[in-house]
């Protein structure tokens, strides 16, 4: 059975001191040999080796040195040593000891009475202490303020014994005397500290006897008093008004942590606007006057936590929460944008978008290291701020277009990349109406894409040489190529090089003079974008045909881009060619031929206004969700029709009028007589929750009572139960033990193991139970990352009837992941690149009884605390070649710079219907889920599934993150609950 240690020592095992050496020298006259002989006794001690031959030889030859090194090694050397037998008694030998730690205590010398009285702190044993009480005592009258705030820390751990009220029925009044008295500052601190955890009446009376004093009192006095109101105001809520006068005057302290700790306290006690408002006021001053990036970073959390609760004051205080952004910190930077996005409204957004277009500026006139990530968020927060109030869009989009062609990609999507060439083709085919225009378009896209043919069949004689340069080329690409997740959970390959130009030597002759940002695109193998120009050339031409008369420039038009396609299938299928044309992209331009020599009035109608309704349909949708949204946020702050509508003025300055008004009445007034404004709306806000309920979380007790776990069983003789409190880097068991025999257990400990990332911080102490009583032992575990972690322990105990030990074998505790991890969201762009970066992944396949898509989709969501990233939406595919109408619902990721995103063999028309989405049946769903941990890391998860025949749903459910554990942890979370059991 492992005891509790105070003292933790670095020992090298490799070269062990042996007991006869360590006589010898602790036998020796030279102090420096007995001092290291002593150094090796600790440690030896502590690494669990009994050597109990050296102790008498410590008593007479140690003890009588007048060094102090020796003395404290002494101590160190008691301080580890085991001091009683095996049944719980102190040693004989221990008598010995105690009268040199009686002269230790009135020795002349303030240094040996500080750390003798140091080490009083760390001893447990009523027998060794009870003869040294009054030489204790004696010390909180010494001269020195070293030796009498050491004698204050001896009583309150001597009190805070087991039996320590028995040794010392009157410290709390010593104490108090003491503290009346006393004038040096660290000595009040450990005065007060020990009233506070030992007489807590006391520590109020104090604290209220000099109200007026509290504010130039030491910042560690100061600190214990905010402890000191936390924790009597949560035992007696209905005492806070008058805790919360001390709070308001310490924040205009000039100690930096006393303001801090003042402001946390006042969330804590108090929801009013007035004392929401004062602390979001110190946060703010905080931000602005620390120099230290983890501070600001621990107040900008602060300021996030504020904001979900007390939105409406937080909007208040945007401007003073901008003002973060000088830092030179990115982490900073980003958390002060995102805290601000948050509170911008329609008066405020001027002033918001101005900071933020201020910043942008200063980005280009200094260049710094990170100068393209940050302009890259405050760009990002002016769109959102345009999209979000479109009355600011019209001073922001000049300063937009400036960075469209910014060389930094961190800053600005590069108006080279494919996804922005394939949005600006279906802009064009969808909204060149006029003959100019459509006309303007063709010419223009035939002037990117350069010269026809892409590939003339009069270089095949030097193709060994152009292939040769060719592979050199390409070689960077193939190395940069890695596997991409689409939006409908298949997986494409994604190079890294698609944007580049490829070298003069790879084109064909007479198109080097001027090569188009198409040509270079489709020519590096982005044969997807070829289709889509196909695509774009298509609606074009059919368009021309509705409104040009002249069938002859139709037919020209339509010959020349009937050659475009033509071109692009031959270098696509060309021999020589490194990246050979997909088979989708070719369909898709097949199809396109087709249609301009054969076309029919509804395929005609198809192209040129159902594309066009699906995408209205789309925004629509869109809009809506946003809405709802909004609507649902709102719903949370707005006051509803039967709420109370409550006049402080009438609790305050009109007081004593209205009560003369109904003197004859029996009303109660007393209740807000005196009372400040702060005290006012404090006193109203409780007065709701306990009319509302607010005080009693049914909610709450439920909760807690899922997280009591029962450890031992009922016919044990000994019961306990842990309740388990989850913070975000530790967690607290609570464990009830209760004696149910009538024995009393002498030497109870709970031994506790910990497998996967947690450690145990601290062992917990021996214990004596009392027949038919319990006790409340508290453990603390530290957690390092996101992984399922599983404590297992037992109970060991002795009887006084029989010596030898009882064990109790605990059940295991496994500590849920979903307690670390909370839904978040992220771009569909930024959701591809970290699947396509992070390592690790498990697959894990569907086996579970429930036969309906979504419903699995809405459970697996539900038991991985995940948000699902892709919005739900309808799909109607067109096949050409039986012209009949399949209705494929999914749940697919819109992307409009690239729509259709998968095109097979026909015209795909989105229509997006919230209702219908979630009705009918489905034959297969893809989706993407997201997550992130308190730690910061990434959770991603692809949910591919496809309802059989018999009604089974099969697939898989892939997880990908950077680190192992979560990777693994989810997975077995979701192999334990995709079934359908709760």
């Amino acid at each position: 059975m492992e005891r509790s240690c105070s003292l933790l020592i670095h020992f090298d095992k490799a070269t062990p001191a042996m007991a006869n050496e360590i006589k010898q020298a602790l036998e020796s006259n030279d102090v420096d040999a007995k001092i290291d002989a002593m150094k090796k006794a600790i440690l030896m001690i502590l690494n669990g080796e009994s050597i109990p031959q050296l102790f008498i030889t410590i008593i007479r030859y140690v003890l009588p040195s007048e060094d102090h090194i020796i003395q404290r090694l002494l101590l160190l050397y008691l301080e580890t040593l085991k001091k009683t037998d095996s049944t719980g008694r102190m040693l004989p030998e221990m008598i010995l000891v105690i009268q040199n730690l009686r002269n230790n205590l009135q020795h002349p010398n303030e240094y040996i009475r500080g750390v003798c009285l140091r080490f009083l702190c760390r001893v447990a044993e009523p027998e060794l202490i009870e003869p040294l009480v009054p030489s204790i005592i004696g010390n909180l009258e010494h001269r020195h303020p070293f030796v009498r705030r050491n004698a204050v820390l001896a009583l309150m751990s001597i009190y805070g014994l087991p039996h320590g009220e028995q040794l010392l029925d009157h410290a709390p009044e010593l104490i108090q005397q003491l503290l009346v008295s006393e004038l040096d500052a660290s000595v009040k601190r450990n005065a007060f500290l020990m009233l506070f955890n030992c007489a807590q009446f006391k520590a109020v009376d104090y604290v209220f006897s000099n109200i007026d004093r509290v504010p130039d009192w030491d910042e560690q006095m100061q600190m214990v008093v905010l402890e000191l109101i936390k924790k009597v105001c949560r035992t007696n809520k209905d005492e806070k008004g008058k805790y919360i006068k001390i709070i308001i005057s310490l924040l205009n302290s000039p100690l930096t942590a006393v303001i801090y700790e003042c402001a946390n306290t006042l969330m804590s006690l108090s929801s009013a606007p007035t004392a929401v408002r004062a602390a979001a006021n110190t946060y703010c001053r905080l931000l602005l006057s620390q120099s230290d990036n983890n501070v600001k970073l621990i107040v900008l959390d602060r300021l996030n936590e504020l904001k979900s609760l007390h939105r409406e004051v937080m909007v208040e205080m945007i401007m003073d929460v901008l003002r973060a952004l000088s830092s030179p910190s990115l982490d900073i930077r980003r958390k002060t944008i995102d805290i601000a996005l948050d509170l911008v409204t329609l008066k405020n957004v001027d002033e918001v978008v101005l900071v933020l277009k201020k910043e942008v500026v200063k980005t280009q006139s200094v260049e710094l290291e990170k100068n393209g990530e940050y302009r890259q968020m405050l760009i990002q927060g002016i769109h959102s701020c345009a999209i979000k109030f479109p009355e600011v869009a019209s001073t922001v989009v000049l300063l937009l277009m400036d960075f469209l062609g910014d060389n930094n990609v961190a800053s600005a999507t590069d108006i080279r990349a494919a996804r922005v060439c394939s949005c600006a083709l279906w802009i064009l085919g969808e909204y060149c109406l006029s003959i100019p225009e459509v006309e303007s378009g063709i010419e223009t896209i035939k002037q990117c894409l350069g010269e026809l043919p892409f590939f003339t069949a009069s270089e095949e004689g030097d193709a060994p040489n152009a292939l040769k340069s060719s592979q050199q080329v390409n070689s960077i690409t193939v190395s940069s190529r890695r596997p991409a997740i689409l939006a409908d959970g298949t997986y494409a390959t994604q190079s890294a090089a698609i944007e580049t130009t490829l070298s003069p030597q790879t084109l064909v002759q007479g198109s080097l003079a001027l090569v188009g940002n198409l040509r270079s695109l489709i020519l590096s193998g982005d044969f997807f974008l070829g289709a889509v120009v196909a695509c774009t050339l298509t609606k074009l031409v059919l368009r021309l045909e509705d409104v040009q008369e002249l069938k002859t420039e139709v037919n020209k038009l339509s010959t020349e881009v009937l050659l475009i396609m033509v071109s692009m299938l031959q270098l696509g299928q060309s021999s020589y060619f490194p990246h050979p044309i997909d088979n989708d992209s070719y369909d898709r331009i097949v199809l396109c031929i087709r249609l301009l020599c054969n076309t029919g009035d509804e395929i005609r109608k198809i192209w040129l206004q159902s594309c066009r309704l699906s995408f209205v349909k789309i925004l629509t949708d869109k809009q809506f969700r946003e809405t709802e949204e909004i609507k649902a946020k709102a719903q949370i702050s707005h006051a509803q029709p039967d709420d109370l509508i409550d006049f402080y003025h009438l609790k305050a300055g009109s007081l004593p009028a209205f009560q003369n008004q109904v003197s004859g009445l029996d009303i109660q007034f007393s209740k807000y007589e005196g009372m400040s404004q702060l005290e006012l709306e404090d006193e109203v806000q409780d007065d709701l929750k306990r009319a509302t309920g607010g005080f009693t979380k049914n909610g709450d007790d439920v909760n807690k009572l899922n997280r009591i776990l029962q450890l031992t069983g009922f016919s044990d003789p000994v019961y306990a139960e842990a309740y388990v409190t989850v913070h975000h880097y530790d967690i607290v068991l609570d464990v009830t033990i209760i004696n149910r025999t009538k024995l009393t257990l002498q030497n109870l400990c709970l031994e506790l193991a910990t497998m996967g990332d947690l450690k145990l911080v601290e062992h917990p102490q021996n214990y004596s139970l009392a027949p038919r009583s319990s006790k409340q032992i508290k453990a603390n575990i530290k957690v390092s990352s996101t992984e399922t972690g599983v404590i297992f322990g037992n109970i060991v105990y002795e009887t006084s009837n029989v010596l030898e030990r009882n064990v109790i074998v605990l059940n295991d505790i496994h500590i849920d992941i979903m307690d670390y991890i909370s839904p978040a969201s992220c771009a569909d762009v930024a959701f591809r690149t970290m699947w396509a970066e992070f390592e690790w992944e498990n697959k894990v396949a569907v086996n579970t009884i429930i036969e309906e898509e979504k419903e699995f989709l809405d459970h697996i969501i539900k038991s991985t605390n995940m948000k699902c990233l892709t919005p739900p939406a309808t799909k109607l595919l067109i096949d050409d070649r039986s012209n009949k109408f399949r209705n494929i619902k999914r749940s697919v990721k819109i992307d409009f710079g690239t729509l259709p995103p998968r095109p097979i063999l026909g015209v795909i028309e989105w229509v997006t219907n919230k209702s219908s989405a979630l009705d009918g049946e489905c034959g297969f769903l893809a989706a993407n889920l997201y997550a992130k941990s308190v730690f910061g890391e990434d959770a991603l998860v692809n949910v591919s599934i496809e309802k059989q025949a018999n009604s089974k749903i099969t697939g898989f459910i892939r997880i990908r993150s950077k680190t192992q554990g979560i990777a693994l942890s989810l997975g077995d979370k979701i192999t334990l609950k995709q079934k359908g059991s709760s």
